[in-house]
C-alpha cells in the first residue's frame, strides 16, 4: 500500500494483486518493436499488470474507487489471467482498521471484471454486496451496457458483479459529472467504454486524477498508445486530447489502475508528445 494527502483528503493506493493480459491487445496499433522496449512479455506474449483500487477519506466518510479483481469464476478463469486465489483488498482495509461495513461509497469507474470483481462475494451460499452499507456509484450508460453485452464485450461484463446489486438496490446511477463529497468529483471518461468515469480529487490547490482505463498504465500515456480492448478508440483519443492539456497545466497527480510498478505519475510533454513520469508516494 501507498499513502499520500491531497490537501485535507487522505488517499491510500491499494493493490489487489497481479494479472496478465496479451501485450499486443494492451497496446493496440503500437507494434511490439516499440512496446517491447517498455515492458517484457512472457512466453505467451502476456504482460504483467495489477489492479490498484484507491481509498479516500473525506471528513468522516470513506470512498473506495474500484473493488478488485474477480476471482469468483473459478480455477480455470484464474489460471487464464494468472490470478492468485485470494483478494488482498480486504486484508489491506483491515490493516487500516476498516471493515467492509465502514465503506460509505464505492465508485465503479466501469463494470469490467478486472475493476468491479469484488462488488459481490459469496456468503452463506449467496452472492451478496461486499460493502453492504455503501452506495455503488456508476454511470447509467455503463450499467445499461453491462446488462446488454454483445460479442465484443461479453467476456468483460460478468452478471455476478452487477445483478445482485440491482436486486439489493445498492446501485446509484449517475448521468455525467457529479460531486459526491467535498473535494471528490466524478467525470465521464468515455472511450474504453462509453460509460466509463474517472475520479478527481481537489483540495487546497492540489489535484489528483484516477484515470480509470483512459490511461491503464503510465506507459500508455502517449496519445496513440490506446488498447485494442477499448470499444471506442477514437473516443479515447478525443477524451485524452480534451483532458491532457488541463491535467498538464494543473500539474495533476495521476493514478492509473493497472501499472504494476508505478502507482503514481504526472504528465509531461516533449518533442514526441505526451508521456508520463513516475512519482514515488510513501509506502507503509
Amino acid at each position: 500500500m501507498h499513502r499520500l494527502r491531497v490537501g485535507k483528503l487522505e488517499v491510500y493506493l491499494l493493490h489487489d494483486g497481479e494479472f496478465w493480459l496479451d501485450g499486443g491487445a494492451m497496446f493496440g496499433v503500437v507494434p511490439k518493436a516499440l512496446w517491447g522496449r517498455l515492458t517484457t512479455p512472457d512466453a505467451e506474449n502476456r504482460i504483467r499488470l495489477c489492479l490498484r483500487p484507491m481509498l479516500v477519506r473525506s471528513g468522516k466518510r470513506w470512498v473506495l474507487v474500484e473493488t478488485g479483481l474477480d476471482r469468483k469464476p473459478g480455477e480455470k478463469f484464474r489460471r487464464i489471467y494468472g490470478l492468485g486465489d485470494a483478494s488482498p483488498v480486504l486484508d489491506q482495509l483491515s490493516r487500516l482498521g476498516l471493515d467492509p461495513r465502514d465503506i460509505d461509497l464505492v465508485v465503479n469507474t466501469h463494470l469490467h471484471f478486472d475493476h468491479a470483481g469484488l462488488n459481490t462475494r459469496w456468503e452463506g451460499g449467496k452472492l451478496l454486496p461486499t460493502f453492504p452499507r455503501a452506495r455503488y456509484l456508476v454511470q447509467r450508460r455503463e450499467l445499461e451496457d453491462a446488462r446488454s453485452p454483445h460479442e465484443r464485450n461479453r467476456a468483460s461484463y460478468l452478471p455476478e458483479n452487477v445483478e445482485p446489486l440491482l436486486d439489493s438496490g445498492h446501485f446509484e446511477l449517475l448521468e455525467g459529472e457529479a460531486e459526491i463529497l467535498p473535494g471528490v468529483r466524478l467525470i465521464p471518461l468515455p472511450g474504453h467504454t462509453l460509460g466509463q468515469q474517472g475520479v478527481v480529487l481537489e483540495c487546497e490547490g492540489e489535484r489528483l486524477i484516477y484515470t480509470a482505463d483512459l490511461i491503464p498504465t503510465l506507459l500508455h500515456a502517449p496519445l496513440p498508445y490506446i488498447m485494442a480492448y477499448d470499444l471506442h478508440p477514437l473516443t479515447t483519443l478525443e477524451t485524452r486530447k480534451r483532458y491532457y492539456p488541463v491535467w498538464l497545466q494543473e500539474n495533476c497527480l495521476l493514478v492509473t489502475p493497472h501499472d504494476p510498478q508505478h502507482p503514481l505519475g504526472r504528465l509531461q510533454v516533449g518533442e514526441k508528445g505526451y508521456h508520463a513520469v513516475p512519482v514515488i508516494p510513501d509506502r507503509f
